[in-house]
């Protein structure tokens, strides 16, 4: 805990939670569940005991803010953070567990391009829905214009 923090974040570093909230669209109730899994942790307290975040706190959120629309679980998301975090810190890191962790986001990647392309071909179909019905209405307003 960082010690001489207003409320407010003051040393320019740090968020609270309200500001966070905005800028990765996720509730505060969201931000407060993703902290009880684990997923992320704020980087400081206020004196007052207001959470604070920092820029990698909102970049850890906006991963999670991406993953969940694709369908990745909650453990997923651990997952994918512990091993890009390993990545990132590199601490003890032998070129053999280097390359299993890059593995692992490798997989991510891999789902995470499969969902993608699942969801344009919803996408797609949903656009060509929404044509037909336009078509449809298009087609028949004249006849309900002509009756009045």
């Amino acid at each position: 805990m960082r010690e001489g923090l207003g409320a407010a974040g003051v040393d320019g570093k740090h968020m609270q939670i309200g500001e966070v909230a905005a800028r990765t669209e996720l509730s505060q109730r969201t931000i407060r569940h993703y902290e009880e899994t684990g997923l992320v942790v704020p980087s400081a307290r206020s004196q007052g005991g207001f959470r604070l975040y920092t820029e990698k706190d909102v970049d850890r959120l906006m991963v999670i803010r991406r993953m969940k629309p694709l369908g990745f679980t909650l453990d997923q998301m651990c997952d994918l953070l512990d091993a890009t975090d390993r990545i990132d810190t590199g601490i003890g890191l032998d070129a053999d567990e280097h390359e299993a962790l890059l593995e692992r986001v490798r997989v991510y990647e891999q789902a995470a391009v499969e969902q993608v392309e699942k969801l344009r071909i919803q996408l797609s179909r949903a656009e060509d829905f929404a044509t037909t019905l336009r078509t449809r209405l298009d087609q028949n307003a004249p006849a309900a214009a002509q009756r009045d």
